[in-house]
């Protein structure tokens, strides 16, 4: 199950984003579909960590109006 964005756009690594109006990027996900058993999953669901002001863990991120899609970064595929 991918990850969403509230604008709609899928979450990847590398990802630029804002956060709180902080320049941010997309560290990694804590996907149910790749990884159903990670800790990450099984406490939170699906999840982003960004690394705005320090690491950020967004459990959340479809209803997180803070977090905000910028472009896709150099690292995506």
């Amino acid at each position: 199950m991918p990850l969403f964005y509230a604008s709609g756009e899928e979450i990847r690594p590398g990802d630029r984003v804002t956060y709180d109006g902080i320049e941010s990027e997309v560290e990694f996900l804590a996907d149910p579909a790749v990884d159903p058993t990670s800790w990450y999953v099984t406490e939170y669901g699906g999840s982003v960590m960004i690394n705005a002001f320090g690491a950020v863990f967004i459990d959340n991120p479809r209803d997180d109006e803070d977090l905000v899609f910028v472009s896709r970064g150099s690292s995506t595929t």
